[in-house]
């Protein structure tokens, strides 16, 4: 592949995709695209019916609509990207259109986890008392501030190497590692505000989707079979969002050949399977 002059300022990026076989490229374009035709069609239901139906205008309802709008987004940012390189000879993309892609994709991945932490706030003062979430309900801040942080950072690194991206979509890992300059502090601070930051919340929500189970348990009698369902279904969706997020940026932003499956994972799969074991299998939504 070959790269920008040693000595110029980068101007764009060359993204080496899923893979250079012509074939399997086709084959890839044709199950992504169903995949990403599935995500829409799921959460644009889940949107719809929650918005239609006047019994599902609850708090946890409402989050779960917020859920499915921002799994929309999340594969919006880097699957019509990744469809049209697989349907493309050269895979390229501008210096801006990258930095806005990784400024999209974290602010998106940022909303997400404080709406899963809103959620979980939600099945544990629900089993006390209402709850009063729109006073917390500023999860969107939150995303703002990581993505902002973030691509702050990168703005300050000069780029005038190599161009060459091996992936499918800009992100953090790989672009920072093209800058001319040492990178080390520029990737011990995104570890810690990105990677060891996600394993806190991650261990804290499992943590209290533990107490939520032993309290269900030993003082819930009433709906007890639901609500060890919803939060069941609760913990798989963060073990879906959170290990393949953590693998990617909790560590040194190093190479290994089964990112690009990890990437695969967390930007198309997750926001699929989210509506179908999140949602979809609700007994309130399958009588809508």
């Amino acid at each position: 592949m070959e790269q920008k002059n040693l000595t110029a300022t980068v101007t764009e990026f060359v993204l080496l995709g899923l893979t250079q076989s012509p074939e399997l490229q086709r084959f890839l374009f044709i199950i992504f695209s169903i995949l990403y035709l599935t995500t829409w069609l799921a959460n644009f239901i889940i949107i719809t019916i929650v918005i239609s139906n006047h019994r599902l205008h609850t708090p946890m309802y409402f989050l779960l609509a917020n859920l499915a709008f921002i799994d929309i987004s999340d594969s919006t940012v880097s699957v019509p990207k990744m469809l049209l390189g697989l349907l493309s000879e050269h895979k390229t993309i501008s210096f801006n259109e990258c930095i806005l892609q990784m400024f999209f994709f974290h602010f998106i991945a940022g909303a997400m986890v404080f709406l899963l932490v809103v959620m979980a706030a939600d099945r544990y003062v629900a089993i006390h008392k209402p709850l009063q979430y729109l006073t917390i309900m500023n999860w969107g801040i939150g995303g703002l501030v990581h993505s902002a942080i973030q691509i702050g950072l990168i703005l300050q690194l000069p780029f005038c190497g190599s161009n060459v991206l091996d992936n499918f979509y800009c992100d953090i890992p790989q672009v920072v590692k093209l800058a001319c300059i040492d990178t080390y502090l520029f990737e011990l601070l995104m570890v810690s505000q990105s990677g060891v930051l996600a394993i806190i919340i991650f261990i804290l929500l499992l943590i209290s989707y533990t107490i939520i189970l032993v309290k269900i348990r030993t003082h819930l009698k009433e709906g007890k079979r639901k609500a060890l369902s919803t939060c069941g279904t609760q913990i798989m969706v963060l073990c879906l969002i959170f290990i393949p997020f953590i693998f990617i940026y909790a560590r040194p932003f190093r190479k290994f050949p089964i990112d690009k499956v990890v990437s695969v994972l967390f930007t198309v799969i997750t926001p699929m399977l989210n509506p179908i074991i999140y949602t979809l299998r609700n007994t309130e939504m399958k009588k809508c």
